[in-house]
């Protein structure tokens, strides 16, 4: 335990080997686990049911990771009011990333893909596909996507099946009251070009659409340019101002 015991002015903290926990510093809160489950990369990412964080809880977030052994720690995908404090704090950008939505007015029917929802026993099958669709930096492992279908109330996981009936894509898709999220797709390089990731989105917003979401959001990274068009093809509009992940050295 750092900087300390459990008072309104500490920050509780798990020891290294835990996979994700909570820190706290009065009503402040943000989740904790390791980038990619394994490494001296920490995941910073702000709680969903509690307040913006401060920089001065984000300082002593910093230097609680330090002390248990972090070297850099990262932050999910963050819109620039949310950025602010990070900043303050000495977090710096990593990587921009296009922002763009859906009203989810008008949408195309589902292409006839085979696809179900996904099971426990898909779980190294979808990653499999992620770690040959993202570089290094930005493949989930079990714990990250296990983050992704915590990030919101509710989520509809979903996967493709290529000729042989493997898993040859996935979608998680999540919703919080009227908010809809594109939280992950993934079709693999080799099965692409068959309609999988337009069946996995569209699956997903109609999905949405039935429970009363009214906007929806995805994220791309800049030069990912196969996602950008397949999103603006399904109606989806970029906005003017994206996200960004930030980092900070540790050490």
């Amino acid at each position: 335990m750092s900087l300390g015991g459990r008072g309104p002015g500490a920050v509780s903290c798990p020891e290294v080997s835990a996979r994700s926990a909570v820190l706290e510093w009065g009503r402040e809160r943000v989740r904790v686990g390791r980038w990619r489950g394994d490494g001296p990369v920490a995941l910073l990412s702000p709680a969903s049911d509690g307040p913006l964080p401060s920089a001065p809880f984000l300082q002593r977030c910093a230097e609680t990771l330090a002390d248990d052994g972090y070297a850099i720690v990262v932050t999910p995908a963050l819109s620039r009011i949310e950025q602010a404090p990070f900043l303050a704090a000495g977090f710096a950008e990593q990587e921009g990333l296009r922002l763009l939505t859906h009203d989810l007015h008008h949408l195309a029917p589902v292409p006839e893909v085979a696809m179900r929802r996904a099971l426990d026993g898909d779980r190294p099958a979808v990653l499999a596909v992620d770690a040959a669709s993202f570089s290094d930096f930005w493949q989930l492992d079990d714990w990250s996507l296990q983050d992704a279908l915590d990030a919101t109330p509710a989520t509809r996981f979903r996967v493709t099946a290529g000729p042989a009936g493997e898993v040859a894509g996935y979608a998680v898709c999540g919703r919080t009251q009227r908010r809809g999220y594109v939280q992950r797709l993934a079709v693999h390089p080799g099965k692409r070009g068959h309609g999988m990731g337009s069946a996995l989105v569209l699956d997903g917003l109609r999905w949405m659409r039935r429970r009363g979401v009214e906007r929806a959001v995805v994220n791309t990274q800049l030069d990912n340019v196969a996602a950008r068009a397949l999103y603006l093809r399904l109606g989806f509009r970029e906005q003017p101002e994206g996200l960004a992940v930030l980092r900070m050295d540790l050490r």
